[in-house]
């Protein structure tokens, strides 16, 4: 049976399965959906390891939509423009990272829509629950759902030995801004269109981390959302180093976190849980010095910082002044927005 997983159950899969595996997997040619909605049984024996329940599926056909414990089917009956599905083995296919960043911008707000860009297009994944459940269905001991559907007692937890930096950190982007941006265009007329394109304006490629996306969406959104509307920078820049073989590193280049070329200033974000390492302290200096060297001028943030606000509005505008850029904004109004914006990231 033809099944494509969708939505929700998407984001999971490429947060769970996708950042080692996207390379090796082939796009799904098609020009039309699945006509039906899997049964109970196919989606206990078959679904990929992990999915929460019930799991989003796409069909073609209003009259094959159903929605149970086990499946939600999702109608789409528009056109299907190349690269939106990925085969991921046997009669099953997932949306493709931009094809489900589209079908989430109609379910999330602006704001966690710019932050899930922000993570499709780095270089890091948010752990997502390992074999949770939704509607509190119980296991057996081979991994299935108990069939007895009045059974509503349990709930499974995520596995946490099994989310490490490995996992999370340093992944090839599952896609760019301009892949969103071809499917994004040919959905004329469907839900969440005019939000993703709005969205695509905010988003930066190269983010590392949470923090670092966190970080960049305070200083650079626009004031309207809570944002400090400052130019975007480039994140994970390579900065050359003159003489390499003679520096105090041997280096060829350093990765700044947060980076203005034209203004020469670079923003660190200091974290203990990630930019960590047995000689930490020596290599910022040798960093912080090879960049001065080159005239860079650098600021460090650390998470609590950027958790205090009274501190992170000092700190930007300190980074405004480098950039030679006033911080225009109605107190009374920002304050509000800001907050808001705040308490949706952190």
């Amino acid at each position: 049976m033809d099944i494509i997983i969708s939505h929700k159950s998407a984001l999971e899969y490429w947060r769970i399965h996708g950042n080692d595996r996207i390379i090796d997997l082939t796009i799904q040619r098609r020009k039309t959906l699945p006509a039906s909605t899997p049964n109970f049984t196919t989606i206990r024996d078959e679904a990929p390891l992990g999915l929460s329940y019930p799991i989003n599926v796409l069909v073609g056909r209003q009259n094959a939509k159903r929605k149970s414990k086990a499946v939600r089917s999702r109608v789409y009956t528009g056109s299907i423009p190349n690269g939106c599905f990925i085969n991921i083995g046997g009669d099953w296919a997932v949306s493709a990272p931009q094809l489900c960043f589209f079908q989430m911008a109609d379910e999330l707000p602006l704001v966690e829509l710019i932050k899930l860009g922000f993570e499709f297009c780095g270089s890091y994944t948010l752990a997502a629950g390992i074999g949770h459940v939704d509607e509190g269905w119980q296991i057996d001991e081979n991994g299935h759902i108990d069939e007895d559907e009045n059974n509503l007692e349990f709930e499974s937890a995520p596995d946490e030995s099994k989310i490490t930096d490995k996992t999370l950190y340093g992944h090839q982007p599952l896609t760019s801004k301009k892949a969103i941006r071809a499917i994004t265009d040919n959905m004329k007329g469907v839900n969440g269109q005019k939000k993703a394109q709005r969205s695509l304006r905010y988003i930066i490629e190269r983010s590392a981390s949470p923090m670092e996306t966190i970080l960049c969406m305070l200083l650079t959104l626009p004031h309207k959302i809570g944002g400090y509307g400052l130019p975007a920078p480039e994140l994970n820049k390579r900065v050359y180093i003159k003489n390499a073989a003679n520096s105090r590193s041997g280096k060829p280049y350093y990765l700044c976190d947060l980076f203005w070329p034209k203004a020469k200033l670079a923003v660190e974000y200091d974290s203990d849980s990630y930019h960590t390492g047995a000689d930490r302290i020596a290599s910022d200096s040798a960093k912080r010095f090879a960049l001065d060297e080159l005239g860079i001028h650098v600021i460090t943030l650390t998470s609590r910082q950027i958790r205090n606000p009274a501190v992170f509005e000092r700190i930007t505008k300190q980074i405004a002044r480098k950039l030679g850029k006033r911080l225009r904004y109605s107190n009374q109004q920002f304050k509000i927005v800001n907050r808001e914006l705040r308490d949706l990231l952190l």
